[in-house]
């Protein structure tokens, strides 16, 4: 008897409808997997056997051929434990197969039957309402993230006999609920860190703003203990809300990951990944033999911070060139090629030099002729023309210190970020661009409308400076933001004449 039960396969960040057939025929003993499983899949055998024997059911032991149809897709994981197991239960007549035709269900199985989670909930949830599935069964532990999608019905369990039970009606599992996605938006996030508590900084609180206003890229450079680190973790309190949209994106990449619970179901608040120097590239790319997001697909709609920049190996920085420009990245092996999503904010931060006090205003460097052009030079050009704003950090004094001012709180600077993203969204309509950063060539010509003397000042500074043209575009693109922070619907000189002096590492002051 031959009998079909559903389940899904992960690429990437979507989801494709596996159909699982058991065949179970009289003749013969042997059991077959095909249709191009890893060796988790086939081991799935021993781990049924043991479960089923558990709740007094007994595995055929006759001819038994589990074929996992698409055979050109590769499947991997355990998660296929369950519909393999409910599909050998119909097919050897221990439960009626009209049950489950209905039905996309994956779980890993323990030897005692219980379901362990399985990662990519989210997105086999939105395939299974896609291809008109009535309800999705689960392990409990991935049903609330599951949830999140409308017009299907999830069921979590926590042991096979409880599928078992409500596929034959018995005892029917409890549907699983979970705030709608605006609700959960809507509700407050806390902050571990504010920028109420920074002292003095008042030009780095500034360039961090229009970042955050204009999704720009930017790097921190300056002395050890001047609070570059301290900067950057309060960096995500002034980040605008993640709309539904952009939440369930990155909600969906958590879950290929495997790095969501029941405690963030949805991701409501924008990603900050800080990843080690000594990263790989695999580990901050993705790939691997089963290919996984990286640190960069997870900093998707969110930032991620390189703390120390120099530090990091050369041939790990030059793959971000090519994410920061289309935000995305593409895992090319073989036969597949896979595309994450990598649209993120880079934030990093340095010292000048390997003493780090070259350019200090009272410490003296003492670093040789040439080490610091050596130590700079450790980040190439093109990437370092990627990065918007290049800003200097100075040491706070001792004044600053120990004012008993309180500074503006990262509530109020959201507020003004939140005011220039809405100018932006207004300007971009239905373009897929969310923000200045990423503007076309022809956007740019459009929308960044510049008076005569804020065209010469550029025209003097690309001379001296000899800014290259990717640097030309994004002096522009800052001074559009600075524009919409001003609520200015033109480019003034005063905004031009900001947006270049955050091209510090162009100037030959540094490392000549």
């Amino acid at each position: 008897m031959i009998v079909k039960t559903y389940g899904s396969a992960i690429e990437g960040v979507k989801a494709i409808t596996i159909t699982i057939e058991v065949n179970v025929s009289p003749r013969g003993s042997k059991f077959f997997m095909v249709g191009l499983p890893d060796n988790a899949i086939k081991e799935s055998e021993q781990r049924i056997i043991s479960a089923l024997q558990h709740i007094g059911k007994q595995m055929p032991r006759t001819r038994t051929v589990v074929n996992l149809a698409p055979a050109a897709i590769r499947k991997a994981g355990a998660a296929y434990d369950l519909p393999i197991a409910i599909g050998i239960l119909g097919a050897c007549g221990q439960l009626s197969s009209d049950a489950f035709a209905s039905h996309l269900m994956m779980g890993e199985i323990s030897l005692d039957g219980k379901l362990l989670p399985v990662r990519g909930a989210l997105p086999m949830a939105l395939q299974a309402r896609t291809e008109g599935f009535t309800g999705i069964i689960l392990p409990m532990d991935n049903a609330a993230e599951a949830a999140l999608v409308e017009d299907v019905t999830v069921y979590g369990a926590t042991h096979i006999n409880e599928v078992i039970n409500h596929l034959r009606g018995s005892t029917p599992l409890t549907p699983a609920t979970t705030g709608k996605g605006t609700t959960l938006l809507q509700q407050p996030i806390t902050y571990d860190f504010d920028f109420s508590e920074v002292k003095g900084q008042l030009h780095i609180k500034r360039a961090l703003e229009i970042a955050a206003a204009g999704g720009h890229n930017a790097v921190l450079i300056g002395p050890p203990g001047a609070g570059k680190t301290m900067l950057a973790k309060r960096f995500p309190s002034i980040l605008p809300p993640l709309p539904l949209e952009e939440a369930l994106e990155t909600t969906m990449i958590y879950s290929v990951a495997g790095k969501t619970t029941d405690n963030n179901s949805l991701i409501v608040q924008r990603p900050f990944r800080a990843p080690h120097h000594g990263i790989s590239d695999v580990a901050l790319v993705g790939g691997g033999s089963t290919i996984q997001p990286g640190e960069i697909s997870l900093a998707h709609n969110g930032v991620l911070f390189l703390d120390e920049l120099p530090e990091f190996r050369r041939s790990v920085l030059e793959v971000l060139r090519q994410p920061m420009e289309e935000g995305s990245v593409t895992i090319a092996r073989a036969r597949q090629a896979i595309t994450f999503p990598a649209n993120f904010m880079l934030l990093a931060s340095m010292n000048p030099c390997p003493c780090g006090y070259f350019n200090h205003p009272e410490k003296k460097c003492s670093c040789a002729p040439g080490m610091v052009y050596k130590y700079l030079n450790k980040i190439s050009g093109p990437l370092m023309d990627r990065i918007d704003l290049h800003v200097e950090v100075t040491p706070v004094t001792y004044t600053a210190l120990t004012e008993q001012v309180t500074a503006e709180s990262s509530q109020v600077i959201r507020q003004r970020v939140m005011a220039a993203r809405a100018l932006q969204k207004e300007r971009f309509g239905d373009q897929p661009v969310s923000c200045n950063a990423r503007m076309t060539a022809k956007m740019m010509h459009r929308y960044c409308n510049t008076d005569v003397e804020s065209q010469e000042l550029l025209r003097h500074a690309m001379k001296r400076l000899q800014l290259s043209a990717r640097a030309f575009d994004r002096i522009m693109k800052v001074s559009r933001t600075i524009a919409d922070l001003d609520n200015s619907e033109r480019i003034t000189a005063r905004h031009m004449a900001e947006a270049i002096q955050y091209r510090s590492l162009d100037r030959q002051s540094w490392g000549g």
